[in-house]
Parts: C-alpha cells; structure tokens; sequence
C-alpha cells in the first residue's frame, strides 16, 4: 500500500514540476524580452532552462540527498528519451519528410558535449573541476550565440508584476515537487530492491521529458520538423553541460556499473542515430518505429525483464 501511495506521489510530483515549469518559462521570457533581450537570446537560454528546469531540479535536489546517481541517470535517461523516443514519435507521425540543417556549431557542440561526458564518466565519477568545464563550454556558447545575433529585432513587451510574482511562485513550486520526486525514488527503489539510477532513467527521465515532447509534437504536427529536432538537441545539450554541471559543482556525481556498462552505451547510439538524421535531412516513419522499438526495449532491458 505504502508503495502505490509513494508511486502517485511521483507521478503527481512530476505533473506539479512540468506545469511549474511552463508558468516559469513563459514568466521568464516575458521578463527577458522587457529588459531588452533579443528574442533569439531569449529562445536559447530562458525557454531552454524552461523545458529542462524539470531535469535540472530533480538533479540538484537528488544531490543535496545524497543521491548523486540519480543525477546522471536522469540526464542520460532524458537524452535517450528525448531522441528515440520523441524524434521517434516525430518520425511516425510525419511519415517522410525533408528539412533544412541545423546550425554547424549546434551539432559540433552535442557531439563534443557528449564525447566530454563519456570521458568524465569513465573512472566512475564526476568531480567539481570536471562540472566547471561543462559549465564554461556552455557559457562560452552563449557568448559566441549572443555576438552573433547582438543585432536582433526586440519586441516591445509592456511590464506586468505578475510575471515576477508567477516567477517566484513557480520556483517555489519546482522546488516542493522535485524534493518529493526525489524522496519518491529514494524509497520506490529501496522498496522494490532496484537502484535509483534505474528509476531516474527511466520514470523520471520520462516525465522530465514531457516539456520537450509536447514542443517537438506540436511542431511536428504543423510540420516544423526542424524545430522539433532543434529542441530535442538544444536539450541535449543543455541536460549534458548545464543539468551536470550545476549539481556536480555542489558534489561528485556517482557514475554507477548500470550507467557504464548499458545506460551511457546506449545514449551514444541514439545520440548517433540524431546525428544520422541531421546529416541526411531525412526523416522516415520506418526510422521511427525502430527508435520507439528501440526504447521499449531500452526500459525492459534496464528494468532487467530478460
């Protein structure tokens, strides 16, 4: 009984963190674009951090509990998630389709980012001085994206307390949710006799993935393919350098044998498969019924079914 009781708090906690987030996001954005961001820099730094602040705060609350595994699990989960199981989606419901490239840096930087993660991870953790590196090569992105687009058009936005006060309250929000998400895990895999990173890389990568995949549906419905794949790696590049690298600054995250040997073997596959189609601009109903087989088997394979 306690069990199930624990199960509905984290789904319910994971329902409360997603719509928090989207009342932060658009409260953030409305702010920026006030005090004169360019609409562009507003994109890809405040709606980013919106659609990942789920991942973000669940990591930084796992490691103030001590739960430091929870945190790789969770970005790898989500990474996964986000491109066999989002771009998959895409692909079935657009059944063919071409679309432009996208940014050279953008595709340079996820590959980097995650090659970088590979590495950290491979003597089982991930230290302070790593995370400062993480942190700096998106910062330095940011610059780089800022220069480049200094000269953007900004909108005229009139200024209303209540996007502040929306912003607090929501942060108050993700802040309560992601703490009891966490607790949730915590006690769900010491009850059932599973690690916590299994958890975080599956249920909760999941649910933390919802912003991204109600994004890419809605723009793929309307045929904006290249927005979808742009949010599934603005995303994935954040969760590696920025949803890392803000918790590993406060502790070592724990790398555990289940995310060496299967969960971070499996992220560079399908981080190979969205370099695949980024390169060909080609996306096929075929492509995506293999990556949703894929991640079905992905969670039987990590929950031990055979």
């Amino acid at each position: 009984m306690m069990l199930l009781i624990w199960i509905i708090i984290l789904i319910a906690g994971l329902f409360l963190l997603i719509k928090s987030a989207d009342y932060f996001t658009d409260s953030a954005e409305k702010i920026g674009l006030y005090f004169g961001m360019p609409a562009f820099l507003v994109g890809v730094t405040i709606v980013a951090v919106g659609t990942s602040v789920p991942e973000l705060a669940t990591s930084i609350i796992a490691v103030l509990k001590n739960s430091s595994e929870i945190v790789l699990g969770n970005v790898v989960g989500s990474n996964i998630a986000n491109i066999l199981l989002i771009l998959g989606i895409v692909a079935v419901i657009n059944k063919k389709v071409t679309f432009e490239k996208s940014s050279k840096i953008d595709l340079i930087l996820l590959i980097f980012a995650t090659l970088l993660l590979v590495l950290f991870s491979l003597d089982g953790a991930i230290t302070p001085y790593e995370s400062v590196a993480f942190l700096s090569i998106y910062i330095f992105y940011i610059i780089i994206i800022f220069i480049n687009n200094k000269d953007n058009k900004r909108p005229d936005i009139k200024w209303s307390w209540k996007h502040p006060l929306i912003l607090v309250v929501s942060c108050g929000v993700i802040y309560i949710s992601a703490e009891y998400i966490i607790k949730s895990v915590i006690i769900i895999s010491e009850t059932i006799g599973i690690g916590k990173e299994v958890i975080a890389a599956s249920a909760v990568a999941f649910g933390t993935s919802l912003p991204e995949l109600s994004v890419s549906f809605i723009a793929a419905r309307k045929g904006n393919i290249e927005l979808s794949i742009g949010n599934i790696l603005g995303s994935n590049v954040f969760n590696t350098l920025v949803v890392l690298g803000i918790p590993g600054l406060i502790s070592t995250l724990t790398v555990t044998g289940v995310m060496l040997s299967f969960t971070i073997p499996v992220m560079i596959m399908a981080t190979i498969i969205l370099v695949y189609v980024i390169k060909t601009q080609r996306l096929e109903s075929w492509q995506g019924i293999i990556m949703l087989a894929m991640y079905a088997l992905f969670i039987i394979r990590l929950f031990n079914v055979f």
